[in-house]
């Protein structure tokens, strides 16, 4: 991915919830350095992320503890950000549109 917006979500989340730290920072410089150009290629990387429809994935961080969403547009190799939380959270979210 050439941007991932916004990393400030990420470190923000990890500042109140320091048990996600290390997963995040692994995620990011993995999805940084990574040449993903369909979902799958994401499937591949990650077994346990959930694809939903318009280019949003789910990655399960720290034992599924936490719930990050998050969407691609893989012809300009950017990753939104849409949303972190905690398990429960994720439940009252509807990741398909958020």
């Amino acid at each position: 991915m050439k941007r991932i917006l916004a990393k400030s979500t990420l470190r923000e989340f990890w500042e109140n919830y320091p048990d996600s730290e290390m997963y995040l920072k692994t995620w990011y410089e993995n999805a940084m350095n990574a040449n993903w150009k369909t979902p799958n290629d994401v499937k591949n990387s990650y077994a346990n992320a959930s694809i939903l429809k318009d280019n949003r994935i789910v990655f399960n961080v720290r034992g599924n503890s936490y719930r990050l969403v998050v969407k691609f547009n893989f012809e300009h190799e950017l990753a939104f950000i849409r949303f972190i939380g905690t398990h429960s959270d994720y439940d009252k979210i509807d990741a398909n549109t958020i």
